[in-house]
C-alpha cells in the first residue's frame, strides 16, 4: 500500500468519525430527526467520494468548490428545514469536502474537521440562550396595534417579547398569523431539563 493510500484511508476514517459524531452524538440527540441523520450521512459520504475522485483526477480546487456551491443551493421542496439543520447540512458537506479534497492527511484536516464539530456543538448547543424561545402563532384575533399584540403576546406566551412579524391580518376570519421571538422568565425554565 502507498503512502497516498494510507493518507486516504486515514481521511476517510477522520472524516466518517466527523460525521459519526455530528450526526449521532451533536444533532440526532438534541433534535430527534432520523430522516435527517440519513440526509447528512449521504451528502458527507457522497461528495468525500466525489471530492476524493475529483482531487485524484487533477481536476483542481476550483471545481470541488463549484460543487460545494452547486450543493448548497439545493433546496429540499418536500419540507421546509430549520436554519440550524442547514447549518448540520453545511457542516456535513464542508467535513467531506475537508477530508476528500487533500492528497493526504495533516494537522490542518484534521484541525478543520474538529473546528467544524466543535462549531456546531457549541452554536446548537441547548444551555446557549436557554431561556429564549422562538413561535409562530396563529391568533384567533386580528390584531392591527403593534403593541396591543405585543402585550396579548406576552401574556400568552409568559415571557418578554423580543421580537414580532406580523405575518398576515386577515380580517374577514378574525386572525393574525405573527412570529415572535421571546425570552421566558428564568423559573419559567426551572422544570425543563436541559439536554447535552
Amino acid at each position: 500500500m502507498t503512502s497516498t493510500a494510507l493518507h486516504q484511508l486515514v481521511l476517510v476514517g477522520c472524516d466518517l468519525a466527523a460525521v459519526t459524531v455530528l450526526a449521532f452524538a451533536v444533532y440526532f440527540p438534541r433534535h430527534h430527526r432520523r430522516d435527517l441523520v440519513a440526509a447528512f450521512l449521504g451528502v458527507n459520504v457522497g461528495v468525500l467520494a466525489v471530492a476524493m475522485t475529483l482531487s485524484s483526477a487533477s481536476v483542481g480546487i476550483g471545481l470541488g468548490m463549484g460543487l460545494f456551491g452547486v450543493l448548497s443551493i439545493i433546496r429540499l421542496r418536500s419540507h421546509e428545514i430549520a436554519q440550524h439543520e442547514i447549518a448540520y447540512y453545511f457542516s456535513a458537506l464542508a467535513v467531506g469536502l475537508l477530508s476528500g479534497l487533500p492528497a493526504e492527511a495533516g494537522p490542518l484536516t484534521v484541525s478543520l474537521t474538529l473546528l467544524v464539530l466543535a462549531a456546531l456543538y457549541v452554536g446548537d448547543h441547548p444551555r446557549l440562550f436557554p431561556r429564549h424561545r422562538q413561535r409562530t402563532l396563529r391568533l384567533d384575533s386580528a390584531h392591527t396595534d403593534e403593541d396591543a399584540l405585543r402585550a396579548h403576546l406576552e401574556v400568552l406566551l409568559g415571557g418578554r417579547v423580543v421580537n414580532l412579524s406580523v405575518q398576515t391580518i386577515d380580517l374577514v376570519n378574525d386572525t393574525t398569523l405573527v412570529e415572535v421571538r421571546y425570552v421566558v422568565p428564568v423559573d419559567a425554565r426551572a422544570g425543563r431539563e436541559v439536554r447535552v
